[in-house]
């Protein structure tokens, strides 16, 4: 009880000792006067801490310099020359300047906040009636030249609640323009600007351990509801300025960003449009379910009318019949026979001549292959993503280069994510704090383990055999403040451990600390939160007294330095961030090479540490190489999977082209030697295009490497086996030779194979026309290639198939030529097990009527599905799936997402023309008082008011404001000597000599500052390079050293603000970034060309590094559209020219591929493949595959002279549909499904399942889509070939002459097979026949030639007698001439001495027909008879021999 009693009478007593050291409180009175020295319980303060002596008595009265100066600093005290009182000396008043010149620049952006800022500092400081709100509590006794005195230590300072509260709101969003954040954050000390009010602000103020304070000060609001303090005290209200009011006549309002109150009412950007919908459903949706319910009445109703019509001529039909079908022949028909039969004879003798002379031709080609592949060795492969995504004119390309080229390329980041495993959270009760509850993470054994790893980063060392020494970081490294000469402790490295300036005493380091009556311990944890909130600060208010400045000289802000918290709550922050800043420098500039060494040892250094178990936490990481290394890497170790794929396809092609009949004879049968002929022809053509463009400068990609040959491979493979599987199912006719079965198998199926191959070449070059310079460099890699693959096909493999042929014959062992077979096999007719199939069973289904609907129906919803999902299609690329899916880039990926909390930096670059000097100039730039409300860094602002919209989290750091501060004479920034030598020359702040007095730029009475032009030009060199202190924390060189780029006479060329996106998570994000800051700067340069002054030509860009990656998401649709659109164009084109004008087969042609794009784009949507500049390549080769799929099996249908459609359509499946299967189909489908187990998810996701989709989808709409297709729309039989057909069929008329002849060893069969199972008829047999020629897919001058060469007998040296296919010409046109040859007889007879054969063709020019004559006889020499019949003889008499 007695204890409790004592101590109440010690702190009744206390508090009587506490109010009698300020007895008096009345008007006119001090509570304290002078300077009364140091503090003695105040150390390691930034200003020296002294303090006032007690002084309760009558304030004195100012005069002289001491009013001149009272005038400066506290204008507000100043009430007359006579008739001003204060309570402060001269020497008071220097420190009150010195203490507020801190501050002042901080602030001097809002004049309002300024005033009333200096307001409170001079009523507490000088104010006449000082001792009306000021109460002296704790004093000591001090001895000011050697006399006792009473010095303050403490006092408590009254003001009302409304004066503190309009005080605090005039400064707390005053913004900080070289940070973003805000003035008032380091005046709040460890609550930062977030949970600073009013008491905290003050509270700090007033705080002797935040190293600026020189005593205690305990601020006490009242206010309404607060009882009177008594005792003659009266807390001060006096006048107070809002941030939206100007403080005089002639000031201003602050500006929108340092004063909410100031903004004009902004409205909110409108939300994104929502999704078109009928009703609840979606409107592309609706639409689409329209389309195809409207497409099958339209379908049903063609149907309807189809059967009406049928029913109709159903009668006409059999009488048409009888009369001998149709006897008009429209132009379009004899123009595309004719077309046919022009490609069809040009092939024929180009094949004959080819396969004739196999050994030079493929000579020939060899040596052409060689000559252009030897290009090569001049080949240059593109590895920059910026030179292979990104067009040299584009515009992200040219702003990056004007970017690069002013301020030098974005700097290289290193860095490190670190995270704990299985450590809880737990609760600090933080004596200055409060209970804060901390991650598991943010252990100390930890943070110094983390210090030891950082330091083992910091110390790399490498060697550079160029340079012959060793690397380290000071060599490379970003040093902002010391860009020239750095140190190591000079290199911008950011994380938690700056906090503590990298040193492990400070870590360690414990103090006790005693706040509002509680004493306790602080440690590391303290400084940490202090510095989170305070960033800034140069001294925090704990014990500890430790900067929360980096070892470098520039603040670390929380969200570089840790990640994953929310809402600002720091301590629960789950991962620690390292970022190691380096220079990025040409590749020509020999440090490229030096920054290359020692990331390569840094990744080194890292993936030890990954593999030592010791560690107490996890981390990932990334270097600015890595991206590259790891593509590189994957490339390396897929380049397998792609040979595997070569190799699954080769040995598909070398085995799939034999004619297998029996075990015994299958070394004969197989055609491996001929399968690999033809993969070689296809390597060479592609070796030839990647030497031709070699030659000529085109550089190559490894994307060209990779998909290049497989395109060519599916369209090459798909033409051999067109061609080797026709000659397999040809018979030699009689007396043809193998050369000229080659050459008339060749002139059926090339004129198929030229319309594919030039609609692919064509579709190539056009896609070249894209501005993507990885699709045009593939486009023309491609085109060429597929051109190459034609020609070398048509010679080298027809020479290769002759030589094979012979090969055969001749009974020799496939690929072990010189190994011939005992066992002789007669060549028969061989259609295999495909074609009897699709013949027999497929194309009969298929075709059948009723499934015919469904798959009409089927196509039709697929086509409708297609439309609705390719709406939906995903634009992007993520570069997560560049990557190998073992990559160590995709842990970081996941990190970086998962703890960022501010994305990446984003730049506003001005270009020249832009007049910043001038008054104008600046005030369209800045944000502060006097700005313009609409000026470019104020739209900024409005950005970032709506980041969800905008994408903006931190708005732009300025340099003109920032020097605009720089300047205002209220800070100690911009000085100058007034004597000495450098008279007139800039002083630093940190310069204390009296020289240094004199400032810059003169004050106003509005707070107004703005430098004249020479001014400008004069400091801003200055500014730039003055290194910001304390004293002057506004110094530009650590911000702005590299932000402004200055011509020869000080004009601005470029320069540059800061901002910061919010973090962007994928390729859509940013995508919708690069848009939205593309149309604010839009709208600032417009706005800044109204400015007088600007230049027309003036612009205001975005830039970041990620820009020129993903601009091309902004156009890849339209490019996508465009390119697909050009491609589309010669497959409609070329089919239409090459088919004589068939307009009707090209569009349907045109729609099948149409409908394979549309129907793939749509499975993309499904399977999640995005649409970007990769799958667009894929997408033109897939306009390239499906010409291979649709246009031979529609010229097949044009050409055919079947009863009707749909037994045209099965002609055309079974014969071309099979060969297509077996060619493109079960070609690319073995080395498609290999590419699945590629490491990189570019190639599962692009080339596995793109490539299988497109391959699948062309599948079932060339051999199940477009014969049922054709069946219904296709075009009508050309009549030029279906009566050409009629007539061979038909019976010779009685009219026709008969031929009689006499046969003496006739043999049938070839010439080669005369030796062998042949029959000699009687010699002496008369005989006589009448012989037709059933070829319907030839006209009369084809048959001229045809049947004269199939029909001759051969001498013993092969030779024909080509002289009677001039004389049937010449009688041919004889005929047209006179009218009156009615026939020609033409006879050939070969002697030796044991037999005579003769051959005779007669012509019969009327009905134009082919008649073959055979006459034997035993003679010893070769006559050649001509015979001509006329109309005038009814029996055809012969008018004329030769």
């Amino acid at each position: 009880m007695l204890v409790k009693v004592f101590t109440v009478l010690l702190l009744l007593n206390l508090l009587s000792f506490m109010v009698t050291c300020t007895s008096i409180h009345q008007h006119g009175y001090c509570a304290f006067y002078k300077d009364c020295g140091r503090n003695p319980n105040v150390t390691n303060s930034l200003l020296p801490a002294r303090i006032p002596c007690v002084y309760n008595r009558p304030a004195p009265k100012v005069l002289g310099k001491h009013l001149e100066q009272l005038k400066t600093i506290c204008p507000m005290l100043y009430t007359g020359d006579q008739s001003t009182y204060a309570c402060c000396s001269m020497k008071q008043l220097k420190m009150l300047d010195k203490s507020l010149s801190l501050s002042k620049p901080l602030l001097s952006r809002c004049p309002s906040c300024v005033e009333n800022f200096i307001n409170l500092y001079c009523q507490n400081t000088c104010s006449l009636n000082q001792s009306l709100h000021i109460n002296v509590t704790r004093t000591y006794n001090a001895s000011v030249l050697g006399v006792a005195t009473e010095a303050v230590l403490e006092y408590q300072c009254y003001y009302t609640r409304q004066f503190a509260d309009g005080t605090f709101n005039s400064c707390r969003n005053v913004r900080i323009p070289a940070t973003g954040g805000y003035a008032i954050s380091p005046m709040c000390g460890k609550y930062g600007s977030t949970l600073c009010n009013t008491e905290r602000w003050l509270r700090f103020q007033g705080d002797s351990s935040n190293g600026l304070a020189p005593l205690d000060i305990d601020f006490v609001l009242t206010g309404n509801s607060t009882a009177s303090p008594g005792g003659g005290i009266v807390p001060y209200n006096g006048t107070f300025w809002g941030c939206d009011q100007p403080t005089g006549p002639s000031g201003q309002a602050c500006s929108c960003l340092d004063c909410v109150e100031s903004c004009p009412a902004i409205p909110a950007p409108p939300p994104p449009p929502g999704p078109w919908q009928v009703g609840k459903l979606d409107g592309a949706l609706a639409v689409c379910i329209v389309a195809f319910c409207s497409a099958v009445l339209l379908f049903a109703a063609f149907l309807a009318c189809r059967w009406l019509t049928a029913q109709r001529r159903q009668a006409g039909a059999a009488g048409a019949t009888q009369q001998g079908g149709p006897k008009v022949v429209a132009w379009p028909h004899k123009l595309s026979r004719a077309t046919q039969m022009s490609l069809a004879r040009g092939f024929r003798a180009w094949g004959t001549t080819v396969a004739r002379y196999p050994i030079a031709v493929i000579g020939i080609a060899f040596v052409v292959v060689v000559v252009l592949s030897a290009g090569l060795v001049f080949i240059t492969l593109t590895t920059n993503p910026v030179e292979l995504w990104s067009a040299p004119n584009s515009r992200a390309r040219r702003e990056k280069d004007f970017h690069d080229a002013n301020f030098g390329p974005f700097f290289r980041t290193n860095q490190i994510i670190v995270t704990v495993e299985n450590r809880s959270s737990y609760t600090y009760d933080s004596v200055l704090f409060g209970p804060n509850t901390f991650n598991g993470i943010f252990s100390k054994e930890i943070v110094l383990e983390l210090l030891d790893f950082q330091t083992r980063l910091q110390t790399i060392s490498v060697w550079s055999e160029t340079a012959q020494r060793n690397i380290t970081i000071k060599d490379i490294c970003y040093a902002p403040l010391q860009p020239n000469n750095p140190r190591t402790t000079d290199c911008a490295v950011n994380s938690l451990l700056q906090y503590f300036q990298n040193n492990s005493t400070r870590i360690r380091a414990t103090a006790k600390q005693t706040v509002t009556g509680k004493t306790g311990t602080v440690d590391w944890r303290d400084h940490f939160l202090y510095c989170v909130n305070s960033p800034l600060s140069f001294k925090d208010n704990t014990a500890l007294g430790m900067s929360c400045m980096a070892d470098y000289g520039a603040p670390v802000f929380p969200f570089l330095a840790v990640g994953g918290y929310k809402d600002e709550d720091f301590t629960g922050a789950e991962a620690f961030i390292i970022t190691f800043s380096l220079n990025n420098f040409e590749t020509d500039n020999p440090k490229y090479e030096y920054v290359l060494l020692w990331e390569q040892e840094y990744l080194r250094i890292l993936q030890e540490y990954k593999q030592n178990k010791s560690i107490n936490f996890s981390f990932v990481y990334m270097s600015e190489r890595s991206l590259e290394d790891e593509i590189n890497r994957t490339t390396a170790q897929d380049i397998p999977i792609f040979a595997i794929s070569y190799l699954v396809i080769f040995i598909y092609i070398a085995l799939a082209l034999g004619e297998y009949t029996s075990w015994r004879t299958v070394m004969i049968d197989s055609k491996v030697t001929l399968g690999l002929g033809g993969i070689l022809v296809v390597l060479g053509a592609v070796l030839s295009s990647m030497g031709f463009y070699a030659y000529v400068g085109v550089p190559s990609s490894l994307i060209i490497l990779e998909v290049v040959p497989f395109l060519v491979l599916a369209v090459g493979a798909d033409n051999i086996f067109i061609l080797v599987l026709q000659y397999q199912r040809d018979e030699r006719q009689a007396g043809e030779r193998r050369e000229e079965q080659i050459g008339r198998v060749l002139g059926d199926v090339a004129p198929s194979m030229l319309l594919c191959s030039i609609s692919e070449t064509i579709c190539f070059f056009l896609g070249a026309l894209t501005k993507m310079p990885a699709v045009r460099t593939f486009a023309l890699y491609a085109a060429l290639a597929v051109f190459f693959d034609f020609l070398l096909q048509m010679s080298a493999f027809v020479a290769l198939m002759s030589l094979d042929a012979r090969r055969k014959e001749a009974n020799r062992f496939d690929i072990c030529c010189c190994v011939h077979s005992k066992r002789r096999k007669k060549k028969r007719k061989n259609e295999g097990i495909l074609l009897p199939f699709m013949r027999e069973y497929y194309a009969p289904f298929l075709l059948h009527s009723v499934t015919r609907i469904i798959v009409i129906i089927l196509f039709l919803f697929m086509l409708c599905a297609g439309i609705f999902l390719m709406l939906h299609v995903r634009v992007g690329l993520d570069q997560e799936l560049s990557l190998p899916a073992d990559s160590y880039m995709l842990k970081y990926f996941a990190a970086l997402n998962k703890y960022f909390e501010v994305g990446v930096p984003i730049y506003f670059v001005t270009t020249a023309g832009y007049n910043f000097s001038t008054v104008d100039g600046m005030n369209g730039i800045c944000s502060s008082v006097g700005c313009d409300n609409n000026s470019m860094t104020q739209k900024i602002q409005y950005a970032t008011d709506f980041p969800q919209e905008s994408y903006m989290a931190i708005p732009a750091s300025s340099w003109v404001d920032d020097f605009i501060d720089w300047l205002n004479p209220i800070s100690r920034c911009c000085r100058l000597y007034i004597f000495g030598p450098n008279t007139g020359k800039f002083c630093p702040a940190t310069n204390t000599q009296l020289t240094c007095f004199k400032r810059c730029m003169r004050s106003n009475q509005s707070g107004i500052i703005r430098p004249t032009v020479e001014q400008f030009n004069k400091y801003l060199p200055n500014f730039l390079n003055d290194i910001p202190t304390l004293q002057c924390s506004k110094g530009g060189l650590g911000a702005y050293g590299n932000s402004v780029k200055r011509g020869e006479h000080g004009e601005i060329l470029a320069s540059r603000f800061m901002a910061y996106h919010t973090p962007l998570k994928n390729s859509l994000e940013y995508t919708a970034a690069l848009k939205i800051a593309r149309q604010l700067t839009d709208n600032i340069t417009e706005s800044m060309r109204k400015i007088p002054g600007t230049d027309p030509n003036f612009e205001v860009f975005p830039y970041t590094i990620t820009y020129v990656y993903y601009e091309q998401y902004l156009t890849v649709v339209n490019e996508g559209i465009f390119n697909i659109g050009l491609c589309l164009i010669p497959t409609f084109v070329v089919c239409c020219i090459l088919l004589g004008m068939d307009i009707h087969s090209g569009f349907l042609n045109l729609i099948t591929i149409v409908m394979i794009i549309v129907d793939t784009v749509g499975v993309m949507t499904l399977w999640s493949i995005d649409f970007n500049a990769v799958s667009l390549i894929n997408l033109v080769t897939a306009v390239g595959m499906s010409v291979e799929f649709v246009s031979h099996l529609t010229r097949s249908f044009a050409v055919s002279t079947k009863s009707n459609k749909a037994e045209r359509a099965k002609e055309a499946t079974a014969t071309m549909g099979s060969a297509v299967f077996a060619g493109v189909a079960m070609t690319n489908l073995p080395g498609i499904i290999v590419l699945y187990f590629a490491q990189s998810q570019l190639i599962q996701v692009f080339f596995f399942r793109l490539n299988l989709v497109i391959t699948l989808l062309g599948l079932v709409h060339g051999l199940v889509f477009l014969p049922v297709l054709l069946s219904y729309f296709g075009p009508s039989v050309n009549t030029v070939a279906l009566l050409q057909e009629r007539q061979f069929k038909e019976p010779l008329p009685e009219q026709t002459c008969s031929n009689s002849y006499f046969q003496n060893f006739g043999f049938e069969g070839p010439a080669e097979e005369k030796n062998e199972g042949s029959t000699a008829q009687c010699n002496g047999t008369a005989k006589t026949e009448e012989h037709t020629v059933p070829r319907s897919s030839e006209d009369t001058s084809t048959e001229e030639f045809a049947s004269a060469k199939n029909h001759l007998v051969k001498d013993r040296t092969g030779t024909y007698l080509d002289t009677f296919i001039f004389i049937c010409r010449v009688t041919h046109y004889m005929h047209i001439l006179l009218n009156q040859i009615t026939a020609v007889s033409v006879c050939v007879y070969q002697m030796n001495h044991q037999f005579m054969s003769t051959t005779c063709i007669q012509l019969d020019v009327i009905n134009r027909r082919l008649m073959p004559v055979s006459i034997g006889g035993e003679v010893g020499y070769t006559i050649l008879v001509v015979i001509f019949s006329t109309t005038s003889k009814s029996d055809h008499k012969a008018v004329g021999k030769a």
